[in-house]
């Protein structure tokens, strides 16, 4: 499964996996204190408590949801002196509590955790455990190429992934058929798309940029066509610029779409589950995310079966005289887990995080249409052809560009984002835009 055709891009991953501002409890309520003591399995054992915090809250992420709690009641059914305590918050609240627990090194035993850049301060802080001995385990050789390197530093395995994403623009199919639209190839006929959704009062696109890396997509993927893969990640990098003349026009091109009303009213002060409700609500016609969505569009039954049946997909349009391939992605390997190195049952958080990872991988399929990063057989599985479509289209990508915010050091990755919420906000100039983010690429 996911035969790639062309390396995966890691020097360019920035997962866009971002999350916001407060906590939502699950069932088994918030961060109790570890218990110490034997790690072995059993009910004679003794009773041990692992913390585990994560980001798929039942109403937003209903699939994910659903397995986290089939898994970790199997678990607690073999490992009968196990508890999995979990605590759950929505994406931007996630990562926020994060950073309050890493500063005062209380770290769950058990967390969600990004690839790259979001995770070397936690590497270098001493935060997280390699976990680099269950890859030579039950997981050696089970992970798609290209998803684990995406968590190493230094040579060790801080993350182990459990998805695989890319971003392709979601549209409403029975919009497009009321107006006899026809799905864009190039990025000409996407405004003439836009142009005719305006001319009949209905937003073209819904942007929930006050999370701000849903913008970052758009401006990504304008730079990619513009200037070319290669171009971007350098720049990124540091060993480029982003004055590059095609990287200036890319941030230029995201304020013609502003000017063009091309985004429902209020966008820079939408979330992206405000803005995803617009998209559901049927009040726009496209909404660009990852492929994490997938579940919401084959298998959440609190999302009317009409409108699912109604999304399709497109990849981002070409651009004329561009340097970018229409085959050419944002994405790569989603969150994964980590342990925490100052866990009190490390070596029983490592067996959950071994245990949890096996069986993501194909109930993440069958039960909920994520895309997993580690290797399932899917020719006997019968699935929605928008997943389908979707999973062919990653083995055929000619490069998955990670994430610009999660492939960033912190600091510079704020920076990214603030200026691309001022970009959109018309606050700051496409040039003046580019050299904030010369200044903190290269400042290494």
């Amino acid at each position: 499964m996911f035969k790639k055709k062309t390396a995966i891009m890691l020097s360019t991953l920035s997962l866009a996996v971002v999350m916001s501002a407060c906590g939502q409890n699950a069932n088994n309520g918030g961060n109790a204190p570890a218990n110490e003591g034997s790690n072995e399995s059993g009910s004679g054992a003794e009773k041990v408590t692992v913390n585990f915090m994560h980001l798929w809250p039942e109403g937003v992420s209903a699939g994910q949801n659903k397995i986290v709690n089939q898994i970790i009641n199997e678990y607690q059914k073999e490992h009968t002196n196990v508890t999995i305590k979990q605590e759950v918050l929505d994406n931007e609240q996630y990562k926020n509590k994060l950073k309050v627990l890493a500063s005062s090194n209380q770290l769950p035993d058990v967390g969600v955790t990004w690839a790259a850049g979001f995770l070397q301060p936690y590497v270098e802080g001493n935060l997280f455990t390699p976990l680099d001995d269950l890859l030579g385990g039950e997981l050696n050789g089970k992970f798609v190429n290209g998803t684990t390197e995406a968590y190493a530093i230094d040579g060790k395995t801080y993350g182990l992934p459990l998805e695989f994403n890319i971003s392709p623009i979601y549209y409403n199919k029975a919009i497009f058929e009321k107006y006899s639209l026809e799905v864009p190839t190039t990025y000409e006929q996407l405004k003439q798309v836009m142009k005719t959704l305006n001319d009949n009062g209905v937003a073209p696109i819904t942007l929930g940029n006050k999370d701000r890396w849903t913008g970052s997509l758009w401006y990504m993927y304008l730079a990619d066509r513009f200037a070319g893969q290669e171009a971007l990640a350098n720049a990124i990098n540091g060993t480029g610029s982003f004055k590059d003349e095609n990287l200036v026009k890319a941030a230029s091109e995201v304020q013609a779409l502003v000017d063009s009303n091309a985004f429902v009213k209020g966008f820079n002060g939408l979330s992206n589950e405000e803005a995803k409700s617009e998209f559901i609500n049927g009040k726009a016609a496209m909404y660009m995310m990852g492929t994490w969505e997938l579940p919401n569009w084959t298998s959440n039954e609190d999302i009317p079966k009409e409108f699912r049946d109604s999304v399709g997909f497109f990849k981002f349009p070409t651009v004329e005289g561009g340097k970018g391939n229409i085959d050419s992605w944002v994405g790569g390997p989603g969150v994964g887990l980590f342990v925490s190195e100052s866990s009190k049952v490390k070596e029983e958080a490592k067996k959950f995080v071994e245990y949890f990872v096996q069986k993501w991988g194909e109930q993440a399929v069958t039960d909920a249409g994520v895309i997993p990063a580690t290797k399932v057989d899917t020719a006997s599985l019968e699935l929605p052809p928008l997943y389908v479509d979707l999973f062919n289209e990653m083995n055929k990508a000619s490069s998955v560009t990670l994430f610009a915010d999660v492939q960033m050091q912190p600091n510079a990755a704020e920076t990214h984002l603030n200026q691309i919420q001022s970009l959109f906000g018309k606050a700051v100039t496409p040039e003046k835009f580019s050299e904030e983010h010369d200044a903190v690429s290269k400042a290494k």
